[in-house]
């Protein structure tokens, strides 16, 4: 991979001659300068909004604003880096300088991974890029295939969760520079483990957000999203910003994919639709790896996960499947408050479906919403969805952020844990999950004043009374100690238990590389079958080319006559039966003549 820098429309860029040109849309201004550590200097005005001004001899590293008519200096919208805070200077960044120790990194197909969610700030105590890549030999030795970093874009304060991100193009100052950034993914790859970064472009967060005082057309004020005015999609220069993103990120930091928050909100009027745009330049534009794209769609639709003929992918490699994760929880642990509503009635039904065609909901009527949701998903292959049985949502976004070991016991969280990794589908864990980690992960901020009181108050009252908790128990997202606590308690794997847990997850990654992954670069739509339902059991199978892979599961309260699973037992827990008892796990596979 040559380090050429990418050429974006908006922000600080090197030119030929080594000049910076500095570029912003302002319809909403009738002055712009340009504020260096030497002077401010006025920028050139066009019809179309576009400021722009080119200035020599200006190192990396150097601090700059824009100031606005009224003499108020803010940082560049397409910062590529800040000195400090989302209110501070932005900095000149010269992507050329990084000397990657591994340019001819040539990625790892779709169907091997495993994908480890973590969080920079709370993945380890120092919360920084560099404190991370300490981390990358255990994540490697562990079966992890690919590293899926929450997002990293400057947001206001310092603790965050990455999803209020305001400087889209900026790695958060707080976790490092953009070398850090590049540093931990080249250490990646040295390690043979992909990057992938999730990316929001549905909103702006609430804090350092400039853009409606630069140019008011960069929203529709007149639609709305969950976090405010939607963003103008079909404005060319808003179009510009928002396409530029996930290539600059895939360019400059040599990621293998992106994970693409909450696209249910990305309307967009214009054709092609924007996300569509992206995927197709992006498969267009990088050639030499491997690159990996995923969605999260509240919707169940398919029809930006297409699979061509031969298997390849034109646009979106897989989707976040909520189903499973939702299914399984209610079964697990048998709440059924807000939308888990939907999988209160027969939840190993709605699993057992999820596991075989890929969505539960294929337009049924999810009780909900009254509405329907999801079309039909059968015809996708396995690896067209990403399973979980918890990440950062399904923690965080409870009031005490309790993870499913908690809520269901160590007992039932391993048997769910076993169904995800030997299921066809993609894995997901989220950090901590392999060991059995305990500590809660919240949802934490770093705001001041008006905003922190409107986030802890919206946050107590969101939860009032919700799934036995009243809103006066609630942390405080704002406060220190919600943060720290949310940090990994890596000391914990000092102990017995944790590290026979995370023996056996490593053990059952291997046993799913060896026997599993091989089924899965031919294995297509129309191949799984429900076998057998009961409270709180299923047992599944699926038809692949290569073999017959069958799962039976159970975390109900009493023993469940097993089907005929074909084949040679992969792994069983506790033990083999005739009957599979309460929390345990059979997987068989039978390869017949493919041995």
């Amino acid at each position: 991979m040559a380090s050429i820098a990418f050429r974006k429309g908006w922000g600080a860029e090197y030119v030929a001659d080594g000049s910076v040109h500095f570029r912003v849309w302002a319809t909403g201004q009738q002055r712009v300068a340009l504020r260096l550590p030497t002077g401010d200097r006025d920028m050139q005005r066009h019809d179309d909004g576009w400021f722009d001004i080119t200035v020599a001899n200006v190192p990396p590293g150097t601090a700059y604003q824009f100031v606005l008519a009224d003499g108020m200096a803010i940082p560049d919208p397409a910062s590529r880096a800040q000195s400090s805070g989302v209110n501070g200077p932005s900095v000149v960044i010269d992507h050329t300088r990084y000397r990657w120790q591994h340019p001819h990194w040539a990625g790892r197909p779709w169907e091997e991974t495993v994908i480890y969610e973590l969080h920079i700030g709370t993945f380890t105590p120092q919360g920084t890029f560099r404190a991370a890549m300490e981390k990358l030999p255990y994540l490697a030795q562990l079966g992890i295939t690919l590293i899926e970093v929450m997002p990293v874009a400057q947001f206001g304060g310092n603790r965050g969760w990455g999803y209020d991100g305001v400087l889209l193009y900026a790695p958060h100052a707080a976790y490092g520079t953009p070398d850090d950034f590049k540093a931990f993914i080249d250490a990646a790859h040295g390690y043979g483990l992909s990057v992938v970064l999730d990316i929001v472009l549905n909103h702006f967060g609430p804090e350092g957000n400039y853009l409606p005082l630069l140019s008011p057309d960069f929203f529709h004020q007149e639609r709305h999203t969950p976090w405010g005015a939607g963003i103008a999609y079909d404005v060319d220069a808003v179009r510009r910003y928002i396409v530029d993103v996930p290539l600059y990120w895939l360019n400059e930091f040599h990621l293998d994919g992106l994970r693409f928050d909450a696209i249910d909100q990305i309307e967009d009027s214009a054709q092609p639709p924007v996300l569509v745009e992206i995927a197709r330049r992006i498969r267009e534009e990088i050639t030499d790896r491997p690159v990996h794209l995923t969605t999260e769609d509240s919707r169940n639709i398919i029809a930006l996960h297409p699979r061509a003929p031969d298997g390849a992918v034109p646009l979106f490699t897989a989707e976040w499947n909520d189903d499973v994760h939702n299914a399984a929880h209610v079964l697990a642990t048998g709440e059924t408050h807000a939308y888990y509503q939907d999988f209160a009635d027969k939840p190993q039904n709605w699993l057992a479906r999820a596991l075989s065609e890929g969505f539960a909901f294929q337009g049924d009527i999810a009780p909900s919403t009254g509405k329907p949701r999801g079309v039909d998903s059968r015809a996708q292959p396995p690896v067209a969805f990403v399973d979980f049985m918890q990440n950062h949502d399904q923690t965080g976004n409870r009031a005490q952020g309790e993870r499913l070991i908690t809520l269901a016991g160590a007992a039932r969280a391993r048997v769910l844990l076993a169904a995800l990794l030997f299921s066809p589908h993609i894995p997901l864990l989220f950090m901590g999950e392999e060991y059995g980690e305990t500590h809660p992960f919240l949802f934490f901020t770093d705001f001041q004043g008006d905003l922190a009181r409107a986030v802890r108050e919206g946050r107590a009252q969101e939860f009032k009374g919700h799934a036995g908790h009243d809103g006066e128990t609630v942390p405080d997202p704002n406060a220190v100690e919600t943060f720290t606590r949310s940090q990994l308690d890596w000391g914990a794997l000092e102990q017995q238990a944790a590290q026979r847990w995370l023996t056996q997850t490593r053990d059952w990654l291997a046993l799913r590389q060896k026997h599993v992954v091989p089924l899965l670069s031919r294995a297509q739509g129309h191949c799984g079958e429900v076998l057998a339902t009961a409270p709180g059991f299923v047992a599944v199978c699926w038809r692949l080319p290569q073999g017959t892979l069958s799962l039976a599961f159970n975390v109900g309260a009493t023993p469940q006559p097993l089907p005929h699973l074909p084949g040679n037992t992969l792994a069983a827990w506790p033990a083999e039966h005739d009957d599979l008892p309460p929390d345990a796990f059979i997987v068989r596979l039978d390869q017949g003549d493919h041995l």
